[in-house]
């Protein structure tokens, strides 16, 4: 080994060339042009075989984890620069992970972009602006963006990255009162495929700044991104849950509640079956649980109103609705905090019927052969307002969905980095179902003989649970597509059904004249439609515009 000195980032710094150590898997890469990249990235860049190379590929989705022939731990936007020219040089295909909460297409031999370090949150009142580097988490704006009484359009859970839920959408916490998180984007700092420092906006590339905004995974590494706030300090929310010997009565009554809801008011539903251990609360042990979520940006005593219609299906488990400052509003949907292995699917409707929400109930429940977490999500409201094809707001698929039912279970030795505990619990946390609003569970997946039949068991469990909504059915959310679903038989039809014919023509045209070898292949819908590129990274240069 031998050190170097020099000015990277504008920053001086120490770094280490060494010779790459490829294990049996990983393709043969040049010392050269590896040390070159050493030399060059301000954050580490490791090989199979490096300590930190395990960690650094790890998310909070421990089902499914890349494996990278290289990782470049990038620091600054000129380390991401770094990475994609290193990887057009040597043939490689890039991923990008922050927080890896939704990964769904992993690479194995290609080079992962780390943005994990990249942390950095700006808030500037007067503008009612943020603008976050790419590692940022929704609980970094929420916390920035508190003491002057602004919002940010975030999800239920505030270890959730803030670029790719954007880039998906982002279906949140105000999302009825303020539309999707993508809705809000001023601007996007990218790293092209051909290794450019972009900045998109509305004015500057109207198709490409819509494209990234809903259906933007795959067409360039986002290094920053400018958003504006909502002026909300605080909110009346919370749980009421109901015990299974009322789930008939509170599904129907929820459903005809959301007819009469107003447009300031964001709901969820979720079931959820707790198995009898001793781990768990007494008040949980073995019970069947409905929790209704809900936000509300009016007076507590308008709320207290709005809600009475459900407090009238009878006693509740607990009634947790109350004023909050806005900071705590990850209090009403208490997701879990501890990376776990998961996998999970959706459905966007168009409508929902009480029997099929009950159909639902049934076949997720007690008698379940999985543990299967069910969240139905009320959308409409300012989600609904927006879109369109000359809409410069964003290319988020379905926005006339009136409710996104969604599926998640965990995966017991699943890949979780930790052996599962002797008394059948997962002690890595994969029995607390979750990432982005799936509940409180510290319930335990059944025991299966490895983790590829534990997966064919949740996986068939989650197509028949979404049979039974299929009559309303009009697509899925890209922000909830959890798990591989580039390898799974309908690959295709997944990720056609993510947005409707028209707009998937328009972003297959976008990816190919942006991306047209298809270097940033793994993101949620994309890998399976696309699928890998068989021409060379180095022979062909993306069209892209000045």
């Amino acid at each position: 080994m031998s050190s170097y000195r020099g000015t990277v980032c504008g920053m001086e710094i120490n770094d280490l060339v060494r010779t790459h150590r490829p294990h049996a898997d990983a393709p043969a890469l040049d010392p050269a042009a590896l040390a070159a990249l050493v030399r060059e990235s301000r954050g580490p860049v490791l090989v199979p075989g490096d300590d930190g190379y395990d960690a650094e590929r790890s998310g909070f989705q421990r089902a499914y984890r890349h494996r990278p022939a290289v990782i470049v731990g990038a620091r600054c936007a000129e380390d991401v620069v770094a990475a994609v020219r290193f990887a057009r040089a040597q043939g490689l295909p890039v991923a990008v992970q922050a927080t890896g909460h939704g990964l769904s297409a992993a690479t194995d031999g290609g080079l992962l972009i780390s943005t994990r370090r990249m942390d950095g949150v700006r808030v500037d009142p007067a503008a009612r602006t943020a603008r976050v580097e790419a590692g940022v988490v929704w609980g970094q704006v929420v916390e920035a963006a508190a003491p002057y009484g602004l919002a940010p359009l975030n999800g239920s859970s505030p270890g959730v990255g803030v670029v790719s839920y954007t880039l998906g959408g982002g279906v949140g916490v105000l999302a009825r009162t303020y539309g999707f998180a993508a809705d809000q984007v001023r601007s996007v700092d990218l790293v092209t495929a051909g290794a450019r420092r972009r900045t998109v906006t509305a004015e500057s590339d109207p198709g490409l700044f819509r494209a990234l905004l809903g259906g933007g995974h795959g067409l360039g590494a986002v290094t920053a991104m400018e958003f504006g706030l909502v002026p909300v300090a605080r909110l009346y929310g919370g749980q009421l849950v109901f015990d299974g010997e009322r789930i008939d009565t509170a599904l129907a009554a929820y459903l005809r509640w959301t007819e009469t809801v107003p447009d300031e008011l964001t709901s969820s539903l979720a079931l959820i079956v707790y198995p009898d251990l001793p781990q768990l609360p007494e008040s949980l042990r073995g019970r069947h649980l409905a929790q209704i979520r809900i936000a509300w940006t009016g007076s507590a005593e308008e709320g207290e109103r709005l809600v009475a219609p459900l407090r009238a299906v009878g006693p509740r488990v607990s009634d947790q609705l109350r004023e909050m400052p806005y900071a705590e509003s990850h209090t009403i949907h208490q997701d879990p905090s501890d990376p776990h292995a998961y996998d999970g699917d959706n459905a966007l409707l168009g409508g929902l019927d009480a029997a099929a929400l009950l159909r639902v109930a049934t076949l997720a429940g007690p008698a379940a052969p999985a543990m299967c977490v069910v969240q139905l999500n009320h959308l409409g409201g300012a989600m609904a307002r927006r879109g369109g094809p000359d809409d410069v707001a964003g290319a988020v698929g379905h926005r006339d969905a009136r409710f996104a039912l969604r599926v998640l279970s965990p995966l017991i030795g699943a890949d979780t980095g930790e052996e599962p505990g002797t008394d059948g619990t997962d002690r890595s946390g994969a029995g607390r179902p979750g990432a982005e609003g799936t509940g409180r569970s510290g319930a335990a997946a059944p025991r299966s003989d490895g983790p590829d039949a534990a997966r064919a068991t949740v996986r068939a469990l989650h197509a028949e649970v979404l049979a039974a909504v299929e009559p309303w059915r009009i697509g899925r959310s890209v922000n909830f597509l959890f798990g591989p679903h580039g390898e799974r038989p309908d690959a295709a039809e997944v990720a056609r059904s993510v947005h409707d014919a028209d707009e998937h023509r328009r972003l297959a045209r976008l990816k190919d004249h942006h991306d047209p070898e298809n270097v940033f292949r793994f993101h949620p819908a994309g890998a399976a439609a696309a699928g890998p590129s068989r021409r060379s990274l180095t022979t062909h240069r993306p069209a892209e515009a000045p």
